[in-house]
């Protein structure tokens, strides 16, 4: 760490010279712009960014497996770069099909270009127009959605319902790779903060506790498949399932509740209720558990696993407490 002596100038401004070695790496000289970024009592500066774009390349010969080729172009997309160029000696057909379907499951990237040995992706959206508290409000309102729908149908016996829950599954993931994408980004820079219009820890919360509504979904599409290889559940097995469904879901709700309000003592309270919850969802649990294992071996495994999920989701919302809580704590 270096220290500065502030200086009087001109009897009005406040003046403070730059580390030489800072300013030679990052060529800033006399004449130069540099840019201000405030925080509460930090003040960051940085060279000015004639072009805010940030580009990226990846070599992709070889890669012709689609989960490998796809993670590849979100892990792009995540790291924040806003252009994605992904380079081979030739470009596959079966590797622009991958590519073009990985591009559709993601906010506001587009294919640009495309030749022979190129293709070239480009995020359209700005920070400013990203918003995380509709993307986790969204992310919240479809999880806790599916899960409902997922045991509906498990109890049911809903083919059809159980291929929608699925289906939604996509939705939550293109919602949590842009919240991902939009932290990693205010991470990197702190002024992306301002144009998102939250502070940083702020955003840590959100992609925090968005990360535990996409497990939620993860576990609704496990429900809902789970449910296209029973038949339908009757009599006080349903119930106890009904209700466990809901114990678990009623922790969540009041979580992001406490996570969402602005008011502290608000948060604290409904996270802290949130929390106490847990414990009768694990003894709910314990009983539908109990009662499944009375069935035969391959009914009682597979409603196992629907508990499992059931009781995981209690704890997730136990987890997006914590960031509530978190959230509403004095800043040091």
């Amino acid at each position: 760490m270096e220290t500065r002596k502030v200086q009087l100038t001109g009897g009005s401004t406040y003046t403070v010279s730059l580390p030489k070695e800072w300013a030679t790496e990052n060529d800033v000289s006399a004449g130069s712009v540099v840019e201000f970024y405030a925080e509460d009592d930090l003040l960051l500066v940085s060279p000015e960014h004639e072009n805010d774009h940030v580009e990226g390349s990846l070599d992709i010969t070889g890669i012709e497996n689609r989960h490998e080729l796809t993670r590849a172009v979100m892990t792009m997309y995540v790291s924040g770069f806003d252009i994605i160029r992904l380079e081979a000696a030739r470009i596959t057909a079966e590797q622009r099909r991958i590519i073009r379907d990985a591009t559709q499951g993601l906010v506001g990237l587009e294919m640009i270009e495309e030749t022979s040995d190129r293709v070239v992706l480009q995020d359209l959206l700005d920070s400013s127009e990203l918003s995380v508290l509709n993307a986790i409000t969204r992310m919240r309102l479809v999880s806790l959605t599916m899960l409902s729908d997922a045991v509906e149908a498990l109890i049911e016996d809903d083919d059809d319902l159980a291929q929608d829950v699925m289906q939604r599954d996509d939705d939550v993931d293109r919602l949590w790779y842009m919240v991902s994408r939009v932290f990693r980004t205010v991470l990197r820079n702190p002024t992306a903060a301002n144009e998102i219009g939250f502070p940083r820890e702020t955003v840590f919360d959100y992609q925090s506790s968005a990360r535990q509504l996409e497990r939620i979904a993860d576990h609704a599409t496990k429900i809902a498949s789970l449910a296209q290889e029973t038949g339908e559940i009757t009599g006080e097995t349903a119930d106890l399932l009904d209700e466990l469904a809901e114990e678990a879901t009623s922790v969540s709700e009041q979580a992001m509740d406490a996570l969402l309000t602005d008011d502290s003592d608000e948060a604290i309270e409904l996270a802290n209720d949130a929390r106490a919850r847990i414990p009768a969802v694990d003894e709910t649990a314990r009983e539908v558990d109990s009662r499944v294992r009375e069935q035969d071996p391959q009914s009682a495994q597979l409603l196992g696993r629907v508990v499992d999920s059931l009781s995981r989701t209690a704890d997730y919302g136990g987890n997006i407490a914590e960031s509530a809580l978190q959230k509403a704590a004095p800043r040091p």
